[in-house]
């Protein structure tokens, strides 16, 4: 059998065809900006009215109001009571929601083309007479409170709130979360005032895409709004970004975890930025995809991770550059090699023309199907005019890609992606991660979970000490949902090295590359779970014959805590 069609790959398919007319614009007499997408594909119509007002609106005192508002919006009008407005929406097979985010707040619907008229009124009653009712703001209170505490168990969060604070300095971007302060103080007064302020038509666009009849739509979106009074649209007046001059590592202290969130980043370009499309180009190269070249380096070369990214952040006053992976606690430093070993290539070498071109065609080739559903074409022509893009925006978006060049990719590397004054966060464990990433920085800092700065002798006072004996087998005792299972570790020790055998209920996994610093302990264990490979990463700090630490495992999503004694 001739197998030689197997070494020649099979040619792409044609490009998907993406031409799309241009949306209808107006205005009405009040301000409000209509742009009306008629698509009659299929019998849905997709509505959003979209404020140019977001989280970096709220007033100095009151972080988290624009949130607190938006998501009250629904939850009761002078028609309806919040039950009563979820029963007429779910009645009409239709959807209504409000979000904010950093700089716009959306309220967005969908619905059959059937319903037009009593989405479009359902949606004048949340936008135009919210009523804040008392008891849903003080159950958004407690919600809000507890979800806080939740946030402060999760690794990602946590490196988010540094590197906000790190990038944006004083600039509202650096507040990722309002404080349980900031949400107890809420009042209905306050969000009644604040909704005044900022919902207005003036400061505001209604989108509408789908089965529509632009005269028939426009009549009654001028019925429904048309006496809605426009304001003051107040200019927001932010501190810039701090410009920074060097590197530095902080790292958020989690006592015992089994591996680091590593985020590397720093200032980026605002979204209407003219370097906008080489940027993603260049990105899709570094590290946007599963063949990007820091996965293939962390991933597939070492075996860190089981995923290293790069991603551009671009909003609409600023944005930054960050590179992330989730990798072993012991191979922190390491990562953070490779990492820097990528973000310094991308700027010293040309990118090669299959690389460029394999970029190009991922981008140019999943546009078009990102406008295959009602719901895509909608976001896609809603970001357009958010960020004030041009008028053919869409319609040239592929050619914009096809005619970045290998010189612009290393042109806007090198301008955009600068290692040197890059933020290094890391959540981990930080006695056993500070001796890694200590050397990558300028200016090293500890932090606990709550966001305090640590004195950092106390994370290097075992540094050089010798490694304590873990050599036996030991009972162990993990966590699991209210329950205590058993699990056994038996260690053999050669100086530091540490090799044995993990034998747990999912099955017994060898140890080949532990290690015992001082008092704290680093093993992987290799385990078979139904025919498959199944890794569990184990750390663990010793006292005596007593052991306390965290085992994790791709299959559990999040480290179980265990202690038990030497047998």
């Amino acid at each position: 059998m001739n197998n030689d069609f197997r070494k020649t790959p099979p040619a792409p398919l044609d490009p998907i065809s993406f031409e799309i007319p241009k949306p209808f614009q107006t205005t009405l007499d009040n301000g409000l900006r209509l742009v009306i997408f008629e698509h009659e594909r299929l019998p849905l119509v997709s509505y959003r009215l979209v404020f140019q007002s977001g989280d970096v609106n709220d007033p100095a005192d009151a972080t988290g109001l624009t949130s607190a508002m938006t998501t009250l919006l629904t939850e009761g009008t002078t028609e309806y009571t919040s039950l009563q407005l979820a029963e007429k929406t779910e009645r009409l097979g239709a959807s209504i929601s409000a979000s904010s985010s950093d700089d716009f707040t959306i309220i967005a619907a969908s619905s059959l083309s059937l319903y037009s008229s009593d989405v479009l009124h359902l949606m004048a009653e949340v936008a135009l007479r919210p009523t804040f009712p008392e008891a849903e703001l003080d159950l958004y209170r407690r919600n809000t409170i507890e979800n806080l505490k939740f946030q402060r168990s999760q690794p990602g969060f946590l490196a988010n709130e540094q590197v906000g604070r790190l990038i944006y300095g004083h600039h509202p971007y650096a507040k990722v979360s309002p404080s349980a302060a900031d949400i107890e103080k809420l009042t209905r007064e306050m969000l009644t005032a604040f909704h005044a302020k900022r919902f207005i038509p003036n400061n505001a666009m209604f989108i509408v895409v789908g089965d529509v009849k632009r005269d028939e739509l426009i009549a009654e979106i001028s019925e429904l709004f048309g006496d809605w009074p426009p304001g003051t649209v107040a200019p927001g007046a932010f501190p810039p970004p701090p410009k920074r001059d060097a590197r530095t590592v902080t790292i958020v202290d989690r006592p015992g975890s089994a591996q680091s969130n590593i985020v590397i980043s720093n200032l980026g370009v605002p979204r209407e930025h003219p370097d906008y499309f080489p940027l993603i180009v260049m990105n899709q190269v570094l590290g946007a995809g599963a063949s990007s070249r820091v996965f293939m380096n962390l991933r597939e070369e070492k075996g860190y991770t089981y995923g290293a990214y790069t991603r551009l952040d671009f909003k609409k006053l600023a944005g930054e550059a960050e590179a992330t992976a989730e990798v072993r606690s012991a191979v922190t430093g390491d990562s953070l090699k490779e990492f820097f070993y990528e973000l310094e290539r991308i700027r010293v070498d040309k990118v090669g023309d299959d690389e460029l071109a394999d970029a190009k065609n991922f981008l140019t080739g999943v546009f078009p199907i990102r406008a295959e559903t009602q719901e895509g074409l909608t976001n896609l022509i809603v970001n357009q005019h958010l960020y004030g893009l041009p008028e053919d925006y869409l319609q040239t978006y592929r050619d914009h890609i096809e005619a970045v060049t290998v010189d612009d990719v290393l042109r806007v590397a090198r301008e955009h992606i600068r290692p040197d004054e890059m933020a290094v966060v890391i959540v981990g464990d930080a006695e056993e991660v500070l001796p890694q990433a200590a050397p990558y920085g300028t200016l090293v800092e500890v932090f606990d979970t709550d966001g305090n700065l640590q004195n950092i002798e106390k994370y290097t006072s075992t540094a050089g000490a010798a490694p304590a004996d873990a050599a036996g087998k030991w009972d162990l005792l993990i966590d699991f949902q209210g329950q205590e299972l058993p699990v056994s570790l038996t260690l053999e020790q050669n100086g530091e090295a540490l090799t044995g055998v993990l034998e747990t209920m999912l099955g017994d996994g060898t140890i080949a590359d532990g290690r015992i610093d001082g008092n704290k302990l680093s093993a992987t264990a290799q385990a078979d779970f139904q025919g498959r490979p199944l890794e569990f990463a184990i750390t663990g700090k010793l006292s005596g014959d007593t052991m306390t630490g965290t085992l994790s495992a791709p299959i559990v999503p999040e480290p179980l805590a265990f202690s038990g004694t030497r047998a």
